[in-house]
């Protein structure tokens, strides 16, 4: 897969359309949710692999896959929508600034109003998946910067706080704010961000417990630095 090559405007209706199509079920995310999505998985405090967070792009329930019309269709959706997350990923890498967020816009009393709510509930569900590792964001200094996120995305806001959204012009400023505030939740997380969960090849072969240590010290494995590991066990 070219994963290096950005979305062409052709390929970005093409996605579009499927994604919109009766071949997806419902609850399958609209390109706007899907950035959003897509965003909070690139910056966030942990490497998520595709394998993932690919099945909640078709719907909430984990059996809801599209309806592919052949194995070469999966292939097609799926490399958009994998070019369509590295496009995120390269422009917080070099130009974090740059980043716009896929939101839409309606029109306000004749006044063009950007409307991120969509967007915000993809970024939720980004978060999502690792709920718990957002929290240092959020017991930072810099958690007013995702208040904007959680007042448009979050399940469930308290009644107070309904007052910040209730009109298009107060979503509107939230939407800029929240274009604002990106680059700055990207940068908190970058020397926080943990890797994805690997599993190891051991390179070398195993130690037997009767061969010598292979620390130098002349004594039999068991005897020496397997006996302290052994003792480490029982501790634990």
């Amino acid at each position: 897969m070219q994963l290096d090559q950005p979305l062409t405007e052709k390929e970005f209706d093409e996605l579009d359309k499927f994604l919109l199509s009766d071949r997806s079920s419902e609850d399958a995310m609209t390109m706007d949710t899907l950035h959003g999505y897509l965003t909070a998985i690139a910056i966030g405090p942990e490497t998520i692999m595709p394998a993932e967070w690919l099945v909640k792009v078709w719907g909430e329930d984990a059996s809801a896959t599209p309806k592919w019309k052949n194995a070469k269709e999966e292939e097609r959706i799926v490399n958009l929508i994998m070019r369509f997350m590295n496009e995120v990923l390269v422009t917080f890498e070099a130009a974090p600034k740059e980043f716009e967020p896929l939101f839409c816009e309606a029109e306000h009393n004749g006044d063009p109003l950007l409307d991120a709510e969509a967007w915000c509930w993809g970024f939720w569900e980004g978060m999502e998946l690792r709920p718990g590792s957002w929290n240092p964001i959020w017991e930072s200094e810099l958690a007013p910067l995702m208040r904007p996120i959680y007042l448009l995305g979050a399940d469930e806001i308290e009644e107070a706080e309904l007052k910040e959204v209730d009109d298009p012009v107060k979503a509107h400023k939230l939407a800029q704010q929240i274009e604002a505030n990106l680059p700055a939740i990207f940068r908190f997380w970058v020397p926080r961000r943990k890797a994805a969960v690997q599993t190891i090849k051991r390179e070398e072969p195993k130690v037997g417990r009767n061969d010598d240590c292979p620390c130098g010290s002349g004594k039999k494995y068991k005897k020496c630095c397997g006996a302290e590991g052994a003792a480490d066990k029982e501790q634990a």
